[in-house]
């Protein structure tokens, strides 16, 4: 049988499960998140001797805690920030390209995964070169429940590339569309 790890131990944050990110680190971490995005180009870099895979990968750990930190505060300006222009975001409700095509049905899923009482967490998260792939679940707070899950992969060329193609499967158990006062919890 293959060891288990923590998929966190190299890491800034554990977002595996609640409680684990002091107020001081998810400050620090909304911050670094507003620094990755600045170093955003208009054109998706190339990998090669000036820019590695090595150095791609090293760029997509550090972000990844800030990524998890803004979903959790509901920080669509940031998590909308992470993708480039010409975004291919491939999901079960549709192919869609660039960020306005699935832009409402975004807003819909973050206001529920983020919504008061509920906690997202990300037990799986592996990296390769310009890969993300992670699993996720949202638990409500008092009860355990899961709310919703799903599994995602990101090809995210660094700080310089961001977010060029999102694959995902979720699967929401309570609710699909998002009421009006969780709606307006998001900030876009």
């Amino acid at each position: 049988m293959g060891k288990r790890i923590n998929y966190y131990n190299e890491l800034s944050a554990d977002y595996s499960k609640p409680g684990l990110v002091s107020v001081e680190m998810q400050k620090k971490l909304i911050q670094d998140a507003e620094s990755f995005i600045s170093k955003k180009e208009a054109f998706l870099p190339p990998i090669g001797s000036d820019y590695s895979s090595v150095q791609v990968e090293k760029e997509n750990k550090e972000w990844w805690p800030t990524h998890c930190e803004a979903l959790r505060q509901g920080r669509g300006d940031i998590l909308t920030a992470e993708y480039r222009d010409d975004l291919v975001y491939l999901c079960q409700d549709g192919h869609y390209i660039g960020l306005k095509q699935q832009q409402e049905r975004e807003l819909h899923w973050w206001a529920l995964i983020a919504q008061p009482g509920v906690t997202m967490c990300w037990p799986i998260v592996m990296f390769h070169h310009d890969v993300t792939y992670f699993e996720w679940k949202c638990l409500d707070d008092e009860t355990n429940e899961t709310l919703a899950k799903g599994n995602v992969t990101f090809l995210r060329r660094g700080h310089r590339g961001a977010v060029y193609l999102k694959t995902e499967q979720l699967t929401f158990y309570r609710d699909v569309y998002a009421p009006k006062e969780l709606l307006k919890l998001i900030v876009v």
